[in-house]
């Protein structure tokens, strides 16, 4: 009887425990099934970039918002919904660390708080630094990079600020700087809060200023690292390791192009990724957000290859070979008057566009405007192509003292070699310069001559015809006085 009665309670108990596992299971198939769908209705949304005229047509992408942004220009070659508010988790940290390379020195040491490691989710990623230990600001960022350590940031925060709140307002302030104008931070770290938000096109701004250092593209490539033993930290396994697959060597995902990556993740936010890859001298950022797995890493190299397959990057001073300003001749590209005389102005060599493969050079339009910011360039160049923009350079002026064209003793002095250098002078230079017109401003000043002459030649002509009629008036005046009598020569 007592037997019996256990082996139904032990049939019961399995019982009970299969439907529960069944339920559960169920629900964890429903759920996957629930995101796989979203992720198909996603994958239809409409990409802004496909309907530009005449420009590459992109891949679909799963990703609920997506950015691919060559790094140097700022062009972007693909998006989808980039000024959507989305949730970034751990790609935050970008900003996090940017923040830690601008304003620290790597050695500097890093004193771990009670609420750096206790406001913190116990499951969440970390690489188990404890109350009161010290690192170097290199190491705590190698933690917050490769294993998305969550304690880490928060340390990092509190090191740079005080407390992780006033970083919090350090790291609005940044992104504002960079100009972000749809998001907002309210962790270091990126866990989870319905007010922490930001979109692609702002997470590519961040991007292209962290991918701009070399320190920061090394420790965003790096798939593990080691923090030893040492005097303030006890443990010798304290190791960080990724869980981005587009760095794992001889891997599925491993990109070769690959400068940098983070990865994030949420239950709220699902997969999101910021990475960036270089090939044959274009840099391109790609941001991919609310992506389900692995499908964040197929993107992001789909995106990358669309980019480095479908656009060029052109240099601007190699290319442009008439430019005028507002359709005036005041800056030209052509010799001067003077033939030899040194230029004052020049495009910068370093600026370039970015345009499809089908594209040339004058197929693309451009503006000039003065409102620049650096104090040795006068002028900013605007290019677009089909209104879409595509690069721009700057106008600046000669660095050194510009020569006279005039110094009339050097001339003496080089007169038998004139005509070697005349010839030497009409070579194609190696940068495109811009040169003041000289015979437009002569033409100016001569007109401008022309019309103070002519104004003092009216005056004069005005001036003489007052006085004629004065003259008249006195002439009239003098036939009125009365003939000489015999006591005009007396004084009475």
């Amino acid at each position: 009887m007592i037997k019996s009665f256990k082996k139904r309670l032990i049939t019961l108990g399995m019982g009970v425990f299969l439907f529960s596992y069944t339920c559960l299971a169920g629900g964890f198939v429903s759920c996957a099934t629930d995101y796989a769908a979203e992720e198909e209705a996603r994958r239809s949304l409409p990409i802004a970039s496909n309907s530009y005229e005449e420009w590459p047509d992109g891949p679909a992408v799963g990703a609920q918002g997506a950015i691919l942004m060559e790094a140097e220009t700022g062009t972007i070659l693909y998006e989808k919904n980039i000024h959507e508010k989305l949730y970034p988790a751990s790609v935050t940290k970008i900003l996090t660390c940017l923040i830690g390379a601008e304003q620290c020195q790597m050695d500097e040491d890093v004193v771990v708080s009670h609420d750096a490691v206790f406001s913190i989710p116990r499951n969440s990623s970390n690489i188990g630094l404890d109350e009161g230990e010290v690192i170097t600001v290199e190491q705590c960022m190698y933690g917050i990079l490769v294993a998305s350590a969550n304690e880490a940031a928060n340390a990092l925060a509190e090191h740079i600020s005080g407390s992780m709140e006033e970083f919090v307002k350090l790291m609005n302030q940044r992104a504002a700087e960079l100009g972000c104008e749809n998001s907002h931070f309210v962790t270091t770290n990126g866990l989870h809060d319905d007010q922490h938000y930001t979109s692609p096109y702002d997470l590519a701004l961040i991007a292209r200023k962290f991918f701009d250092n070399e320190l920061l593209c090394k420790m965003s490539s790096t798939p593990t690292y080691h923090i030893p033993q040492s005097p303030t930290q006890p443990d010798d396994d304290l190791y960080a390791n990724t869980h981005n697959k587009l760095l794992f060597p001889g891997g599925k995902y491993n990109y070769e192009y690959l400068v940098g990556s983070k990865t994030g993740f949420t239950q709220d936010s699902r997969q999101t990724l910021v990475s960036c890859a270089e090939k044959d001298g274009m840099k391109l950022i790609c941001v991919v957000m609310r992506e389900e797995t692995p499908h964040q890493f197929d993107d992001t190299i789909s995106l990358f290859e669309y980019g480095f397959s479908n656009f060029q990057k052109l240099n601007i001073a190699a290319n442009e070979k008439e430019y005028t300003v507002e359709n005036h001749d005041f800056f030209q590209t052509d010799n001067d008057v003077f033939g030899a005389s040194n230029p004052i102005l020049s495009i910068n060599p370093s600026d370039s566009v970015v345009i499809p493969i089908t594209a040339v050079f004058d197929d693309l339009d451009s503006e000039i405007t003065y409102d620049t910011e650096s104090s040795s360039s006068v002028a900013s160049i605007q290019y677009t192509y089909h209104g879409i923009p595509v690069g721009s350079a700057t106008v600046d002026l000669a660095e050194g003292e510009v020569e006279s064209s005039f110094d009339f003793e050097d001339q003496m002095e080089s007169v038998g070699n004139e005509t070697e250098e005349v010839a030497e002078n009409t070579e194609a230079p190696d940068d495109r310069v811009v040169f003041v017109n000289v015979r437009v401003v002569i033409a100016w000043v001569i007109g401008i001559a022309g019309f103070l002459i002519l104004l003092f030649v009216v005056k004069a002509v005005i001036d003489n015809y007052q006085f004629a009629q004065r003259r008249k008036v006195r002439n009239r005046h003098k036939k009125r006085r009365k003939f000489p009598s015999e006591f005009d020569d007396y004084d009475f």
